[in-house]
This record gives C-alpha cells, structure tokens and sequence, in this order.
C-alpha cells in the first residue's frame, strides 16, 4: 500500500532531509518543529563524501556550494608542543569524493527552502508531549493537549526524542568523562580551507574555515572528571577554555584568544535504539543513534538515514519498509558509533614513549603510505546509500 501521508517530528537535518525524500515521492509531509523559527547558529559541520552523496541525489548539491560551503583540501595533525606537522591527509589525492566545510545554519536554510519548495508544511512553535502507539493510525499529543495523526510518524527530534521514548523507554545515557567547546570566530589568521586538528595531553582542539573561509569553526575537547549537562545550548565562559587550553600556543592559542562567545557540552554515549520502528513510528539520526564528534558524523548519518527511509518506503508496505530500513541502517551505523568512540584517544596522548612512537608512526604513514592511510576509511566515505550500497 502507497504511504500517503507523514508526520516529521523535528526540523533538523534529518528531519527536513526525511522530508524533502519523501515528498519528492508524492507523500503529504507535515513537519513540526518546536522553535518558533528554524534555525541553527553558530556552529560548523563537515559534510563528507557519504552525506554529499545524498545532497547530490536530492539536486542540492550545487545550492549547497553557493551558501558558501568551503571545500576541504586536507586534514592536519598537529601537535601542541611543536612547529611541523605530525601527519597530513591530502584529500584533493581522491578529486571525486568531497569534503565541504559547512555553516549549520547555512544547511538548515537550503533544506527548509527546498522543504517549502516540494510542498512540505512547515509547522513551528508546536510541541510534542507524546508519541502514542497503537489504534488505527499513530498519534502525537501537543503540549497544547490537542492530537495529530498520520500513517507515518518520523521521529527526527534529536537527543531527548518523545519518539524514542515511546519505542524503547528511557534512555541510559553514560557520561564519558568529556566535554566540548564549540565556538566561531573572525578568520583573522588566515586559516587554510583544511581541518586542523591539535593534540595535547587530555585534550585537542578541531579548527576549519566557514563561509567562504570568513569564519572560523572551533571545537575543543577536554577530559575531565565533573559532570557536565548535554546539548549545545549550554553558554560557558570564554574564561574557562583558555584556561582548560592555556598549553596551546601559536596559531591554535590565537585562535581560542579570540572566541568571545563559546558553548559547553559534556558528552555523553548512548546506545543505538534497539527497537527503531513500531506500529507506524520510526527513528532517524540522533534519536536512534546519537554519535560522538570524534569522526564528524552525525549530521552525514543523519542524511543518509533520511535517504535510505524515503527509499525503502517507496517500494514495500509500511511494515515491511520499516524493517528493511533499520536492517540496512544498525550495523553501519553501530561500526561509525564504535569508530568515533575509538578516536579521542589518539589525539589525547601525553609526552612520553607511547605519544613519541604514535606520531612517528603517523608521521611516516602520511609521508610514505599517504594513499593506505586516507583509504583506511574508504568504508565510511566511499559509502553511497543513493546506490543502494550495503554496509
């Protein structure tokens, strides 16, 4: 039976992606979103070659250049303590698989335009109590105490997702041990259109040009031991990360120098959703699995989840597309979820042997196997869900 009409809950990059999919499709998409604007400041993505193969299969791609995407030339390891390199991934050696540096607030806009264009009703300031299953058709209460229906209900909303909760319960979430910064400042010291990475001991600073190299996006994470709240919203001072980074001189001290508004989120792992989908209701992006930001990859998985959603329900009846959606997504998206988890570390290595033998290995790796060592995640980026690819 043809799905005729859906409900999105959130207007993400999931969700107006899931959106776009499946009107493109002929279905009826209602999205609502609980701010009263859409919108999404202050923050940067990288959107890899996997995410921009979904873009490219929408007809966005080429709307996504012109809102001032830069396009990634490399990524460089650096360490805090010296002047040359540690290791360098040239990814202008792969010219068809691109990287673009990305303003979120610049995506959110092409999406919700596009949205509007394929006819997509967008619905702000409404807000979901709850996700209920069950019935003829699944239904959402409004915080207003009024209901919706739909035969589809996508759960795009995020981290503490109502949808979530209703197919799975609460949800155990373990503090790692972690915090990050996030930040964006003036381009002042001419950086390069690549992602400079800086490691120090319990910590490393992420930093790459936004908007046509004007600003600067910075992400800075740190080790320690307090408790610290989830979620992007939380303001900090800009106090406190020059002095959690007050080792880091040269360009990255510069650069934190410069930040006079900064956020603060503790990190913290989730497990993947066991249940994704039930009786009308599925998951995408971070409400099924959400992902650190150690391999850039939440805003791209969610693309792809939209992606593949859209194009299971194209061609099976509810049920049965649901349960074709969370099998071609779960295991590719628990080997992303476990590879972020691994890539902290590497980064916040202290001076001794260990450190000593970990750059010399990268450092030789770059300068005489740079081809192995860009394709070690060929898995990843190489991936093309608009391909009907496997995991």
């Amino acid at each position: 039976m043809k799905l005729n009409n859906a409900i999105v809950i959130g207007a993400g990059i999931g969700g107006l992606t899931a959106a776009i999919a499946l009107a493109q499709r002929g279905v009826a998409v209602t999205v609502l979103e609980q701010s009263d604007a859409i919108r999404e400041v202050g923050a940067g993505l990288q959107i890899s070659p996997n995410g921009l193969a979904v873009l490219r299969a929408l007809k966005l791609e080429r709307a996504l250049e012109d809102k001032r995407a830069v396009q990634a030339r490399a990524v460089a390891l650096r360490a805090f303590d010296r002047e040359s390199e540690v290791a360098r991934l040239d990814l202008t050696r792969q010219p068809d698989q691109r990287y673009l540096f990305v303003h979120r607030a610049d995506l959110i806009d092409l999406l919700a335009q596009a949205a509007r264009r394929a006819n997509v009703s967008l619905e702000l300031d409404v807000k979901v109590a709850e996700v209920i299953l069950g019935g003829t058709l699944p239904s959402l209460t409004m915080e207003d105490g009024t209901t919706r229906q739909a035969e589809l209900i996508i759960g795009a909303d995020g981290l503490h997702s109502r949808a979530r909760i209703a197919l799975n319960g609460p949800d155990a979430a373990r503090f790692t041990g972690q915090v990050a910064w996030r930040a964006t400042i003036p381009n002042v010291v001419d950086h390069p259109p690549e992602a400079q990475v800086t490691m120090g001991a319990g910590r490393h600073l992420v930093s790459y040009p936004l908007r046509r190299g004007t600003l600067v996006n910075l992400v800075a994470v740190e080790e320690r031991k307090e408790w610290a709240a989830e979620g992007w919203h939380h303001a900090d001072d800009p106090a406190n990360l020059v002095a959690a980074f007050a080792a880091f001189g040269g360009k990255a001290g510069a650069m934190l120098a410069d930040v006079t508004q900064v956020s603060l989120w503790g990190l913290h792992r989730h497990p993947v959703a066991a249940c994704w989908h039930k009786e009308g209701v599925a998951l995408l992006g971070d409400a099924a699995h959400p992902t650190l930001p150690f391999l850039a990859q939440g805003a791209n998985m969610a693309l792809e989840d939209a992606w593949v959603l859209a194009d299971a329900l194209s061609a099976r009846p509810l049920d049965q597309a649901l349960a074709a959606y969370q099998s071609r997504r779960h295991a590719r998206v628990t080997k992303v979820i476990n590879a972020a988890n691994r890539n902290a570390w590497r980064y916040h290595l202290r001076r001794g042997p260990v450190r000593s033998l970990a750059h010399a290995g990268l450092t030789a790796a770059s300068r005489f196997a740079p081809g192995r060592m860009l394709g070690a995640f060929d898995w990843l980026y190489h991936h093309d869900v608009t391909k009907g690819q496997g995991v």
